[in-house]
């Protein structure tokens, strides 16, 4: 009888282990319920934000950092002054590359201008001196106030803020990310022992290391002949300094593309310490992050690059070559690059909207309108100046080419010989209609259709052939 007692306390004791285990199991299942829900909610919320703020990456790093659907239109243009900082000769910083960068979020369009090293900020031209150079401006108090001051003077922009580089900074971003892809646009040759520099690279596509970049965005001309002449950039290119600039620039754009590569993310940390090593600013993180989210998804295609106008010239006391900006020219490429692509585009929003409203409204008078469109915007064959380059290593198929374009109506304007490059390139420099580079592709059965848009190129569009052209 004692013996059933005693099981019986067990057996229940046991009973009610389970049901207090039940009951707990219950109640953490509540718990759960309601954290997950709470995380659904939170996770609906959070995608529904990055769905208003534009979705994918961008949206999400918009979401993150706080932003709303008003954020980006309530963003200013952002402009910059890039200054390249040369550091071979001891005791001299000189400023081998200024830009004037600006990035506009909602448009999604930016310009990237030259200005010249030898431009001169003085007052008195006949009697100019090195002293006076915008590049010499940095090296007095190694500060770039000056040198902002300056560019301001010349650009009218207010520019705010600068961004100085090193030329270590370049080599070892480029390293970083295992090169940059480029096409060298000739052959260059030069030496100078007195910096220890040395360029030698061969025209062509290649991939740039870091010591053939400080070699590429340094060269300016070859090595004098022994009639003292030095070979330098085409005139269609860009003679001497303003070849410099544009290569500069695109580099600078490929850069830019190669780095934004998705595997590039891993080496985040890597590209922040070349920064933090190398690059000095007076930007602060709080302005730099709303501009991050929208960056990510800018297309490079839509950089406008232009270089300051103006001439060199040595008619001075002391015979120093300076180059003299053009005021009204400067003027005319400043609303060009920085205030009439932002006023195109606000008209374009303007004449969709009003369309849109026609269309609900009178059909006739849309008609009207889309047929005034149409004419208004028709550009022929023949207004468009091409350039062909062979590079596909048979010298016969260069003059079949021209001839296919000619006869189609088309207006090769330039040809020429590069090296042997695999693939065909379309490169679109000025604005000219997807439709007609469609039809330019379509003639030639291959090339890639690349947008590199320069206000100095002479020409509106270059074919360079590779091998892949029949």
């Amino acid at each position: 009888m004692k013996k059933d007692n005693k099981n019986k306390r067990v057996d229940n004791k046991v009973k009610n282990a389970k049901t207090k285990k039940k009951k707990k199991m219950k109640r953490w299942k509540k718990i759960l319920l309601v954290i997950f829900l709470i995380l659904l909610i939170a996770g609906g919320l959070f995608a529904y934000r990055v769905y208003k703020n534009g979705g994918g990456m961008s949206g999400m790093l918009a979401t993150m950092v706080g932003h709303d659907e008003n954020t980006k239109k309530n963003l200013p243009e952002l402009k910059v002054l890039l200054l390249g900082i040369s550091t071979d000769q001891e005791g001299v910083e000189l400023t081998d590359t200024i830009m004037v960068a600006s990035y506009n979020p909602k448009t999604q369009k930016a310009s990237l201008l030259s200005i010249p090293r030898d431009t001169y900020t003085g007052n008195y031209p006949s009697r100019a001196t090195a002293y006076e150079k915008i590049n010499a401006l940095y090296g007095r108090k190694n500060r770039p106030d000056e040198t902002l001051e300056a560019v301001n003077d010349i650009t009218g922009l207010n520019i705010e803020y600068y961004v100085v580089i090193r030329t270590e900074a370049l080599i070892e971003l480029v390293d970083a990310i295992g090169g940059v892809t480029f096409y060298v646009p000739r052959d260059m040759n030069y030496d100078d022992p007195t910096q220890d520099l040395h360029i030698h690279l061969e025209e062509g596509e290649q991939l740039i290391d870091g010591e053939k970049a400080e070699q590429l965005l340094r060269y300016r001309h070859d090595n004098p002949d022994k009639y003292g002449n030095m070979e330098t950039y085409s005139d269609e290119y860009g003679n001497n300094d303003t070849g410099r600039m544009r290569t500069q620039r695109e580099f600078i754009i490929a850069t830019i593309q190669q780095t934004a590569k998705p595997e590039n993310i891993f080496k985040i940390g890597q590209i922040l310490e070349v920064a933090e090593r190398n690059v000095q600013t007076n930007i602060d993180f709080n302005v730099a992050k709303d501009y991050i989210p929208y960056v990510v998804e800018f297309d490079t295609a839509n950089i406008l690059t232009g270089t300051l106008p103006g001439e060199n010239t040595n008619e001075n006391s002391s015979g120093t070559w300076v180059f003299i900006y053009d005021e009204e020219e400067t003027e005319k490429l400043i609303q060009e690059m920085f205030y009439d692509r932002d006023l195109e585009q606000e008209t374009t929003e303007t004449e969709g909207n009003t369309t849109n409203t026609t269309n609900n409204t009178n059909l006739s008078n849309s008609t009207n309108t889309t047929s005034n469109t149409t004419s208004t915007n028709k550009v022929s064959k023949s207004d468009i100046k091409l350039e062909v380059i062979n590079g596909t290593g048979e010298s016969s198929v260069l003059q079949n080419v021209v001839d296919e374009l000619e006869g189609s109506g088309y207006n090769v304007s330039r040809t020429g010989t590069t090296n042997t490059t695999a693939k065909t390139i379309i490169i679109n420099k000025k604005n000219t209609s997807d439709t007609l580079l469609d039809n330019i592709q379509l003639m030639l059965g291959v090339g890639t259709i690349q947008n590199s848009q320069s206000t100095s190129s002479k020409v509106d569009v270059t074919i360079i052939l590779g091998k892949d052209y029949q």
